[in-house]
């Protein structure tokens, strides 16, 4: 398995416009949160605290992933799912056309913005090289926020020594 700074540079590398990665502040968010809402039927033992769901076994495994590769950066993550899961239950519980609303929505819109990142990148998305991407984005966008707050800036610098600072634009 990578290491958490392996897998964060291999995505990182397509990732160095600040327009593109701000795409994923809004896209990433918006398909996981989708892929959680899906994921929420069939819904077991709703008026428990404890709903059960694929979701939640999902974000079981995504968050034992995430642990492995990074204490802090998994409990992280995994509050984050917690949360997700927390809130698309109620949602999944809704009527079918609006369960599907949700989750179909919020992940086609979160692809557009994508997209649009990608466009403005010049490359295409990680995943398509790699599946793992798509595990990996979540994680990208948290340790962008962590860098911009300040904290593991030995990681960041990790990163930034194999693939180089983010830009605006394209370079010429």
């Amino acid at each position: 398995m990578k290491s958490l700074t392996d897998q964060l540079t291999t995505y990182a590398s397509y990732h160095r416009d600040r327009r593109n990665i701000a795409t994923h502040f809004i896209g990433i968010p918006m398909i996981l949160y989708a892929v959680v809402i899906l994921l929420s039927r069939p819904l077991w033992l709703a008026e428990s605290p404890l709903a059960v769901s694929p979701a939640l076994f999902a974000s079981i495994a995504a968050s034992l992933y995430y642990l492995r590769l990074d204490i802090r950066f998994g409990l992280l993550m995994t509050l984050i799912l917690a949360i997700m899961v927390r809130f698309a239950s109620p949602i999944a519980a809704e009527s079918t056309t609006n369960w599907l609303s949700w989750g179909v929505g919020l992940f086609v819109v979160g692809w557009i913005f994508q997209s649009i990142g990608h466009i403005w990148e010049g490359k295409k998305p990680a995943f398509l090289d790699d599946v793992i991407g798509l595990i990996i984005g979540p994680l990208f966008v948290v340790s962008e926020v962590v860098f911009a707050l300040g904290a593991r800036a030995e990681l960041l610098t990790a990163i930034e020594s194999k693939v180089g600072k983010t830009r605006m634009g394209q370079q010429k």
